[in-house]
């Protein structure tokens, strides 16, 4: 496996033109975020993420994380990687400032995963999660809960992980069956005894941390069935005393860990709570209000988990490129010159390369825009916060799919060696292909986005959107007929369709958005460059976005029939005939 080189400038262009963090600068509230700052994050967490997590991936992927005696083990090296990380602060960026973050942008830690996941990917869904705990525990814990957990969560001394899917509760979180018991007498008089199992919990257990604060959803005795009747749960592996020093293992336990496609060194745990009725927990914010409580976390989630089709994209990118010009064979079609060149000369090799870097820096463009966008709702920008909202989605499933996209073409650059596990072109394929089912497969994405999304400002807020994008594509006439066409089919089915209708036409829709969105985003940056910014790209940026506007762009506007031929012909054959 080739070594991880950041691609620093591009990120500095995206976080600067589509995050807009200039602007997010001249803020009270992320005043901090000066040029020099950024530029010294950006340039620092890259430098970490390749000198100590990158050589951490094939080892990793070799031996994975394991079960042994009841306590999950990692190979070696990980656990001086993470306390690095930890020491050097990178976990703290974006926190809130009165529990020993830096209250920086979102945008920033953003960046910070970028990197870490492009290292590599297991090992970055451990920071992952616990950035999404502190939200969860921001928004909705107790004065004394934030105190409790949040100064560690926020250093990374501790870890945080979230706990819905279930047995028999997996994209339906309603049909969950883990209970909660109150406890009205002795030392624990006030809180909840936790009974049940959770599975597919990502870094459920390790030694890494020095505690797991585990978000638990669970049901109270009494409480109204489906995802009505959810309330939320911090379940610490072990107790904090008042004092905030550790007391004894709370009665939970990792049963087992998944046999996985890819990402071996993320321990997938199966959780169980209560074996001997004394799993101790604490209720967040309201009762039966578990789930809202549980989607502030999913949110950031969902975003993050986006990035990873970013970062797996950059790093299968590289390997492609590094394979592509070593390898020799074959001389060039049609020169004179009949000796063999290394393959990168060859037509549908640049064909394929250029794919994979377009798709990676739309995705880019499109992640930076959301988190910019996210960023301005943080200080009040209802405008800014709706459209978070319609781009997460595309972010989380368009991102995650070109992501395995990406990986795949890798493999096909490499040949038969990119078959062969030894070249590692292959694991960033298998670690790739979990981002468009977790977190919300990425159909049930597309879902919320001709719904929920959809219905947001009664349709306005998503056909502003396009109406933007067609405004500002200026010369550009497929992006502008693109963005008409989203427009078009959001007025659709809004007005006319029905729900099997949006729902059946929803992940090309989804697709169309989301390339909408990103050419957009990858026009300004064109734009940008060509004012002088980021002169180290000033070659390969009009070529790269020059192909995901004439190449890229065109597929999508091909959605559109998929987008608008309603549900009819889905139904037409009675479930018998159509497994028959």
């Amino acid at each position: 496996m080739t070594p991880y080189t950041p691609p620093t400038q591009d990120q500095l262009l995206a976080i600067r033109v589509n995050a807009g963090i200039e602007q997010l600068a001249e803020t009270e509230t992320f005043a901090h975020a000066e040029a020099d700052l950024v530029e010294a994050i950006v340039e620092g967490v890259g430098q970490f993420a390749a000198g100590e997590f990158a050589p951490l991936n094939r080892i990793g992927d070799l031996e994975g994380a394991k079960l042994e005696n009841g306590v999950v083990r990692l190979p070696d090296g990980f656990a001086e990687a993470y306390q690095g990380y930890v020491e050097q602060g990178w976990n703290a960026i974006a926190s809130p400032t009165e529990h020993g973050g830096q209250g920086l942008p979102f945008t920033l830690a953003c960046n910070v995963l970028e990197n870490l996941g492009s290292a590599n990917m297991a090992f970055s869904l451990l920071p992952m999660l616990s950035v999404g705990a502190i939200e969860a525990l921001e928004h909705h814990g107790s004065d004394q809960q934030k105190a409790m957990y949040l100064p560690d969560l926020v250093s990374g001394k501790w870890s945080g992980t979230m706990n819905l899917t279930e047995p028999a509760a997996g994209s339906d979180v309603g049909a969950l069956r883990s209970t909660a018991e109150p406890i009205t007498e002795g030392e624990h008089a006030g809180k909840y005894r936790i009974a049940g199992q959770k599975i597919y919990i990502t870094w459920g257990d390790h030694q890494l941390a020095e505690n797991i604060i585990h978000l638990v959803l669970a049901r109270l005795p009494g409480a109204p069935e489906g995802s009505r009747g959810i309330s939320l749960f911090v379940v610490p592996k072990y107790h904090v005393n008042d004092d905030g020093s550790l007391g004894p293992h709370n009665d939970l336990r990792p049963v087992s860990l998944e046999h996985k496609l890819g990402i071996h060194a993320s321990p997938t745990c199966v959780m169980s709570y209560g074996d001997n009725g004394e799993c101790i927990g604490e209720l967040v914010g309201q009762e039966n209000r578990g789930l809202m409580a549980m989607f502030t976390m999913m949110n950031n989630a969902r975003i993050n988990v986006g990035n990873q089709g970013v970062q797996i994209g950059e790093r299968a990118t590289q390997q492609a490129i590094a394979y592509a010009t070593d390898r020799v064979q074959s001389a060039r079609a049609g020169s004179p010159d009949k000796n063999p060149v290394a393959i990168i000369e060859h037509p549908d090799v640049r064909r394929m390369i250029l794919r994979m870097k377009a798709l990676t820096e739309g995705a880019r463009a499109l992640l930076y825009y959301c988190a910019g966008q996210v960023d301005r709702g943080t200080i009040g920008n209802a405008d800014a916060k709706n459209r978070s909202e319609i781009l997460v989605p595309l972010l989380k499933a368009w991102g995650t799919d070109i992501g395995v996209e990406v990986a795949g073409i890798g493999v096909q650059v490499h040949g038969g060696m990119g078959f062969v596990e030894e070249t590692g072109a292959a694991q960033h394929w298998r670690d790739a292909r979990i981002a468009p089912i977790y977190e919300g497969t990425n159909g049930i994405q597309a879902a919320d986005l001709v719904t929920r999304k959809l219905g947001l400002e009664g349709g306005e807020a998503m056909i502003a959107l396009f109406e933007e994008i067609a405004r500002d594509a200026g010369d550009e006439a497929g992006l502008a007929a693109l963005a008409k066409d989203c427009a078009d089919i959001a007025r659709w089915m809004q007005d006319e369709a029905s729900l099997d209708d949006r729902l059946a036409g929803s992940v090309p829709f989804c697709t169309m958005a989301a390339v909408a969105v990103a050419g957009w985003q990858l026009m300004k940056q064109d734009k940008a460059v060509a004012q002088g910014a980021a002169p180290s790209l000033a070659e390969t940026k009009p070529v790269t976005v020059r192909f995901f506007l004439d190449r890229i762009v065109p597929e999508a506007a091909g959605l559109k029939a998929g987008a608008m031929a309603g549900a009819d012909l889905l139904y037409t054959l009675p479930s018998d005939k159509l497994a028959g």
